[in-house]
């Protein structure tokens, strides 16, 4: 009997062991993360001024906390070179689904052609955003 219960024993401390191995490995792995797609291409006749060399275009939603003043910190850019334009969600909605913005705030900078060449996703500092149009502009 007592040779019944070492054995029992030993078998419960070993799969106690593999289990936990297990376990311990699954949760080395990096959760699943989603693909976050932004547009590449820009209809410029889709937006305001589509003759300017460049596009800013804000995508905010009115439910966004986030949202909140970074269409004023994209509008000093405005010139004759640099189109700035907010898309509202759902105001403007048609042009949300035709680009597949399911979060915002988005920002993308576009040249003359509608090629994006700087993203920012979620909220950005106004710096950040004037140096992206300014290194741009100058290459």
């Amino acid at each position: 009997m007592t040779v019944r219960i070492a054995i029992a024993t030993a078998l419960f401390v070993l799969l106690s062991c593999v289990a936990w191995w297990l376990e311990r490995r699954r949760r080395a792995n990096a959760p699943s993360q989603g693909r976050t797609s932004t547009p590449e291409q820009l209809d410029r006749l889709d937006f305001d001024r589509p003759d300017a060399p460049w596009l800013v275009a804000v995508f905010t939603s009115n439910a966004c906390a986030s949202c909140e003043g970074l269409f004023e910190k994209a509008l000093p850019l405005a010139s004759d070179d640099v189109a700035v334009v907010e898309i509202e969600f759902p105001a403007q909605r048609a042009l949300h689904d035709r680009y597949h913005v399911q979060a915002a705030p988005m920002t993308l900078v576009a040249d003359h052609e509608g090629v994006v060449r700087a993203t920012f996703l979620g909220a950005f500092s106004a710096t950040d955003l004037w140096n992206a149009v300014a290194e741009l502009r100058t290459a």
